[in-house]
């Protein structure tokens, strides 16, 4: 099944565009895909970000986990 596309217009500084065309050009990178490409990289960098900020603020409240199968025999009680 073929995946539908659209348009995403947004602003950004000319020469950021222009560089990025440029590297594009030079690489025989079709434009659209290596900005799609990118949009997806960095959402999952900022999901890790978030992932590895979470471990860390949660570090401290492992000591009172408990394991998944004794957590849902409690509650079958």
């Amino acid at each position: 099944m073929k995946q539908s596309k659209t348009t995403l217009a947004v602003k950004m500084d000319y020469a950021v565009a222009e560089t990025a065309k440029q590297f594009c050009r030079e690489r025989g990178l079709k434009y659209g895909f290596f900005v799609e490409k990118a949009i997806v990289e960095q959402m999952a960098r900022e999901e890790l970000r978030e992932d590895l900020i979470d471990m860390k603020t949660l570090r401290d409240a492992e000591s009172q986990a408990v394991f998944l199968d004794d957590y849902l025999k409690k509650r079958r009680v």
